[in-house]
């Protein structure tokens, strides 16, 4: 049976200005041909897509944070969706904070994505979206709405406010959401996605294995944030990078010299081959 990789993206298989290097292409793409290779990441699919350009990607990608499983081809292979009723419910109440979230949607069957967000925005949400000026799929709305079929909602903010939010969420939504808050590490502020319970990398992880029928003994996954320690728990191989947070860093089982911008992957890999 085949070995498999699967890989954060954002601080893991990514170097901090986004790019792949020609080094890590050249590892990853080595294992193609005897490996099954996919990605699990917080992006959306036509991120993904774009950062993964000239990259081997065989078995379907974990996306959304695990809210959608999907094939390179565009075969959706599993959802995991907020409603629209729960979705405004969801807006309504952080608006009690004076804080609004992005919503991320499913805006057709052909993966068409939606990224709805408030005209008030904090300045964090507007170094964010610095990096999405050139997408064509963005929605500012003066009264934001979710939509039918949502992936995620995300507020970016200042820990403590965000910790109050989530607080105050799970009073009313229990556990029929999935809570995450953790660094944000681009912007330097903190994260709170919501998700649908199930949403999650381990589940996605699951979908994936039952896709391609390969066995968890054989799986190493790679990662650097909170939301990639579900996945850690079920692989045989968790590999943190050097730039880990450390609580991912105590999860792993392995934890590299190398950071996400010294390909800590690749030279992973690399040693593997070696060996």
């Amino acid at each position: 049976m085949k070995n498999v990789y699967i890989t954060d993206l954002d601080h893991t298989f990514l170097r901090t200005d986004l790019s792949v290097s020609e080094f890590t292409k050249e590892m990853w793409n080595g294992f193609s041909a005897h490996s099954i290779l996919s990605i699990a990441t917080a992006r959306t699919y036509k991120k993904t897509t774009q950062f993964l350009k000239n990259v081997d990607i065989n078995a379907p990608m974990i996306l959304l944070d695990g809210a959608l499983i999907a094939t390179i081809e565009k075969k959706i292979i599993d959802t995991k969706f907020i409603n629209k009723e729960v979705g405004d419910a969801i807006i309504d109440e952080g608006a009690k904070f004076g804080i609004y979230p992005f919503v991320l949607s499913l805006a057709d069957t052909n993966l068409s994505e939606a990224f709805s967000y408030s005209s008030v925005l904090n300045m964090h949400q507007k170094e964010v979206l610095k990096n999405y000026k050139k997408d064509e799929h963005h929605h500012q709305e003066k009264n934001l709405r979710a939509m039918n079929d949502n992936f995620k909602i995300v507020y970016f903010g200042e820990e403590e406010l965000l910790r109050r939010v989530a607080q105050h969420l799970k009073g009313i939504f229990g556990d029929t959401l999935k809570y995450i808050l953790a660094p944000e590490a681009y912007v330097g502020c903190y994260f709170l996605t919501l998700l649908q319970k199930d949403a999650d990398k381990s589940h996605g992880i699951r979908s994936v294995s039952e896709a391609m029928d390969f066995d968890l003994q054989k799986l190493t996954v790679f990662g650097d944030n909170l939301n990639d320690i579900g996945m850690f728990e079920l692989a045989e191989t968790s590999v943190a990078v050097a730039n880990a947070q450390e609580s991912v860093k105590k999860a792993a089982k392995i934890v590299l010299p190398h950071t996400n911008d010294e390909d800590a992957v690749a030279n992973y890999l690399m040693n593997l081959k070696n060996v």
